[in-house]
């Protein structure tokens, strides 16, 4: 009865700490905020006001992703090993090579989920971090909605290692063709980690704290 009257009384534009409200991330119920409060009353999912160093924690993840997606852009991911004579393939020469192969759309695949797609995470996330502490006047809707959309095309991203697994799967065999990951494989599974972290770690509660 009280949590159906405090979702009731919430006033729209205003943070829940000022309506005395505190949200559950896992089935969205509102409850009246109490400290002594520490699960929801609904689903028992643990709950807090505010997530603990998410500023923090979703600068450092972003920060590793921003080093590690040089390497992972800039060595070799694979090496094609073929009558002793090593090959090496960065993610844009494979793109230019399933272009050259007239695999045009896998080529734009690629290149979206292993280029675009960490790149526009990094930027966007960076935005809005940045937005937060410097109160930029940008539209917090519209925040939380790159972000909802950084978290959704996310989970995609490691579409390109996939793709590059049947790309090994469909080389023909009797060539006597070996494949070894390079470096930039592992830089690009780091990149991945990191901005699925920094999207996980992210209280997006704090875009409207932001708000003046």
């Amino acid at each position: 009865m009280t949590t159906n009257s405090a979702i009731n009384s919430a006033i729209a534009g205003q943070t829940g700490i000022k309506q005395g409200l505190q949200l559950c991330k896992v089935c969205g119920n509102h409850s009246p905020y109490k400290t002594e409060m520490t699960h929801c009353p609904v689903c028992l999912s643990r709950i807090s006001v505010r997530t603990k160093n998410s500023l923090q924690k979703t600068w450092a993840f972003l920060i590793t992703a921003a080093i590690f997606i040089f390497p992972a852009n800039l060595y070799p991911i694979t090496y094609l090993l073929k009558n002793n004579i090593r090959y090496p393939d960065t993610i844009f020469s494979g793109i230019l090579s399933l272009i050259e192969s007239d695999m045009l759309m896998i080529a734009i695949i690629v290149f979206i989920a292993s280029i675009v797609v960490p790149i526009f995470k990094i930027m966007a996330l960076t935005f809005i971090l940045l937005a937060i502490q410097y109160r930029w006047h940008f539209s917090h809707r519209k925040q939380l909605w790159i972000f909802n959309t950084v978290d959704w095309i996310g989970k995609w991203s490691i579409l390109d290692l996939f793709v590059i697994s049947i790309m090994v799967a469909v080389f023909d065999k009797g060539q006597l063709l070996s494949v070894y990951p390079g470096i930039a494989a592992s830089s690009f599974t780091i990149v991945v980690l990191t901005t699925l972290f920094a999207a996980n770690s992210f209280d997006t509660r704090l875009i409207w704290d932001a708000k003046k």
